[in-house]
């Protein structure tokens, strides 16, 4: 197990020197001027090349990489272009929002998908299971960038219950979190009537049946648990994404988090703030796989 943690994380490595170079290339070859951003396209020419030396944007390409990465090891993400604070400590403002929306999105997520996923499993081919495919067909035809500004017009425009957008109390997470977790909810779904449907039919299942092992107790104690790893596999790639930042979402709802911090960091050029979300979004999906895989081992002992 040693030598596969050991592989993983250097694999891991990699990736996220990857996906930090890839980011930064690409950053710097989208058209647009910082410097023009935060002084204007009317300011003076000596005082754009005074801002430029500034803040490092004068050195070659090669170097400005370098310095990018020598920050990195010092574990220095850096300063924003536009308001000179620390990207760290911008990042850590904003990562509090994600992460209490993902939490919110996946615990819904999980209290819809669990039961109607069992359900349909156990009701094959009948109305319940017609109608709980029904509803993941729905949930993942349905886009976020669509559905937030529906349930915007009717709970918070017609209805008045909730809050249009910003972060104001628990009202105001509603709509995001079911906005962000009934697409999660519906893909679950799927996957957990799938899985047991595989595991239903093995030798251990009809040998508890024979014994007089009530339905509900050897679908949620005995064939759900055997059924896990797809759907932990599945889970984990999905929490990956939501704790990097549900972008539409966030946006959508102007909700404060990593999400819509990397679309304004974007759109105003600040370098160093994308780089730093897109690394923290590269960290979490790798962590996040990490422990799935680590998981597997304690769900299912025959992965060893």
């Amino acid at each position: 197990m040693g030598a596969q943690l050991a592989a993983r994380l250097g694999a891991a490595a990699v990736v996220i020197l990857g996906v930090c170079t890839l980011v930064f290339l690409l950053l710097h070859l989208v058209p647009g001027d910082p410097v023009e951003a935060m002084l204007g396209e009317s300011a003076r020419p000596a005082d754009q090349a005074a801002l430029r030396q500034h803040l490092g944007l004068d050195q070659p390409l090669p170097v400005q990489y370098w310095n990018y990465l020598a920050g990195l090891l010092r574990l220095d993400l850096g300063q924003s272009l536009i308001n000179q604070r620390p990207v760290a400590a911008v990042i850590a403002e904003r990562f509090p929002a994600t992460v209490q929306l993902t939490l919110a999105a996946l615990a819904l997520a999980l209290i819809i998908a669990l039961p109607l996923g069992v359900l349909a499993a156990r009701h094959r081919g009948g109305p319940l299971d017609s109608a709980a495919m029904g509803f993941s067909v729905l949930g993942l035809a349905i886009p976020n960038f669509w559905l937030g500004p529906v349930l915007i017009l009717v709970f918070s425009l017609w209805l008045g219950w909730t809050p249009v957008s910003g972060r104001e109390g628990w009202s105001s997470l509603i709509l995001p979190t079911l906005t962000l977790g009934t697409g999660l909810a519906a893909l679950l779904a799927r996957m957990v009537r799938a899985s047991l449907l595989e595991v239903l039919h093995e030798d251990y299942i009809r040998t508890a049946r024979a014994k007089g092992l009530s339905e509900s107790a050897l679908l949620w104690r005995h064939a759900l648990r055997n059924a896990a790893l797809p759907i932990l596999t599945l889970l984990g790639l999905q929490l990956g994404g939501l704790l990097g930042g549900a972008v539409i979402t966030e946006t959508v709802f102007s909700w404060p988090g990593i999400g819509s911090l990397l679309v304004d960091a974007i759109k105003a050029r600040d370098y160093p703030v994308a780089q730093g979300c897109v690394l923290l979004i590269s960290l979490i999906y790798v962590v996040v796989n990490t422990l799935t895989d680590v998981l597997y081992l304690w769900i299912d002992p025959r992965v060893q």
